[in-house]
């Protein structure tokens, strides 16, 4: 069963028996200056590879999008051949992107947490910035900025507004 943790980090969603504890570094960590700065150099690592998952779903969520929107507008003057799929197609086809975005989003920011969580706690918090840092704080609101934004488009189409 998943436990959830709180700290000076914001949430993260640490699984029970996924080897993820605050023991849980195979190494020993000595707090010197090139490994903090290796910390660092991972910490925006992964904030890079979080904002180019966010960069996927946004496209996802906005092809989907005009998928949709494009063929319901067009629905009259489609050519034979495209009229064949039914009225249902695009849309399908467009709420299928988006939730495809929306979902990758809600995994790759419960990855995002956990490891950041992971690079937070344990061994690894002596490598940290003193004090309440939150370098972190930018993704988050931009990736649940994106997560709403798709919702709301998933909600636009499946409701056709």
């Amino acid at each position: 069963m998943p436990s959830m943790r709180t700290g000076s980090w914001g949430p993260a969603l640490l699984l029970e028996g996924a080897g993820v504890s605050d023991t849980a570094v195979p190494f020993s960590v000595e707090p010197d200056v090139s490994n903090h700065f290796a910390w660092m150099r991972t910490v925006m690592a992964v904030q890079r590879t979080h904002m180019a998952a966010v960069r996927t779903a946004v496209s996802l969520i906005g092809f989907g999008f005009t998928v949709a929107q494009f063929f319901q507008r067009m629905q009259g003057n489609l050519p034979e051949g495209v009229r064949h799929m039914g009225p249902n197609g695009p849309r399908n086809f467009g709420l299928v992107l988006i939730a495809a975005g929306v979902g990758s989003l809600v995994i790759f920011t419960l990855q995002f947490a956990r490891m950041v969580g992971y690079m937070q706690h344990g061994q690894l918090a002596q490598l940290a910035p003193p004090g309440r840092v939150n370098l972190t704080l930018p993704n988050y609101l931009i990736a649940y900025t994106v997560l709403l934004i798709g919702v709301a488009a998933f909600g636009s189409v499946f409701l056709r507004f």
